[in-house]
């Protein structure tokens, strides 16, 4: 299977605790999130696994006002960052897809992204 990859931001634009959204398939929405969590990126589809409804309120809006889980602002479902597990809400157990990204030695990230495959959010 061969990968191809799509740029998103550079890695110091994501700051610890925060999250930014991508819409990597020019699709006009964002169907992808970026978190850094204990100084690791991670991405995630932007899709709440408990209502399949888009997660933020408003452009980048994903996390608590503390800074410690992802939100569904639809339901105030809390994700934990680092798996993205269901920490509470309806949809408790349930975990948000992670998506495949790199940072390559420039400090680009990148999704890596099968040919033909869109994010479905």
């Amino acid at each position: 299977m061969t990968f191809s990859r799509i740029f998103l931001c550079w890695q110091d634009e994501i700051v610890e605790g925060s999250a930014r959204g991508f819409d990597p398939h020019a699709e006009g929405r964002d169907t992808l999130l970026v978190v850094r969590w204990r100084g690791v990126l991670r991405a995630w589809l932007n899709r709440c696994p408990h209502m399949d409804v888009a997660m933020q309120y408003r452009k980048d809006r994903f996390m608590s006002a503390d800074g410690q889980y992802i939100v569904c602002f639809a339901h105030g479902a809390l994700f934990q960052p680092d798996d993205g597990r269901c920490a509470l809400g309806p949809c408790l157990g349930q975990t948000l897809q992670q998506q495949p990204i790199v940072i390559d030695e420039d400090g680009a990230v990148w999704l890596m992204d099968i040919p033909a495959q869109h994010l479905t959010a």
